[in-house]
């Protein structure tokens, strides 16, 4: 069994961190380890109408962003991999130039220098200077930047859809089986 990490910040894209810890809660593959941002509570009742509890509930364990002591602020806890989804400017910012300011850029920062996969799922748009700076640096130390771009080759007709692709290819990235991609074959 993977030992996954997710964080969920306050950007907002709260249907895909929904799908993904849905979609890891559904396989025997993974134990996720969830850390949830106080902003992201937040955007998750605005967006959605959840409440933290549906997240919470298909996580192993739960973090706030103010546990500087849990277990994926270091480098001796062993994981398979980290994806911050959704990732809001604020947290690829503060990755991105080694902050570690809550538990969520702690964690990224150990991910990173045990050259262990993190993914960042940036959601906004347009991008600034600045944002585009921060994935490019955080490209550069080892990060993998997917922004929640849909493919529309899969002829997705619900939010759902649109979801369960980008998730599918978000676990693709961790090596986790899934069937929420229509994989291409060709013309």
């Amino acid at each position: 069994m993977k030992k996954i990490v997710v964080a969920v910040t306050g950007a907002s894209g709260m249907p895909l961190a929904v799908t993904l810890l849905k979609e890891l809660a559904a396989t025997s593959q993974a134990e996720v380890h969830l850390i949830v941002s106080d902003a992201a509570k937040t955007v998750l009742e605005l967006e959605s109408g959840l409440h933290i509890d549906d997240l919470t509930s298909n996580a192993h364990a739960v973090y706030t962003q103010h546990e500087f002591g849990a277990a994926p602020a270091s480098g001796s806890w062993l994981h398979d991999g980290m994806i911050v989804c959704p990732c809001s400017m604020a947290s690829l910012g503060a990755i991105a130039n080694g902050i570690g300011s809550n538990l969520i850029h702690r964690a990224a920062d150990v991910t990173l220098k045990e050259r262990r996969k993190l993914i960042l799922v940036p959601r906004e748009t347009p991008l600034n200077r600045i944002h585009l700076q921060n994935m490019l640096a955080a490209d550069e130390a080892g990060a993998l930047i997917m922004p929640p771009t849909p493919g529309f080759y899969s002829k997705p007709e619900t939010i759902e859809d649109i979801c369960n692709h980008l998730v599918g290819r978000m676990l693709d990235q961790l090596d986790i089986e899934h069937a929420l991609v229509k994989r291409w074959d060709g013309i």
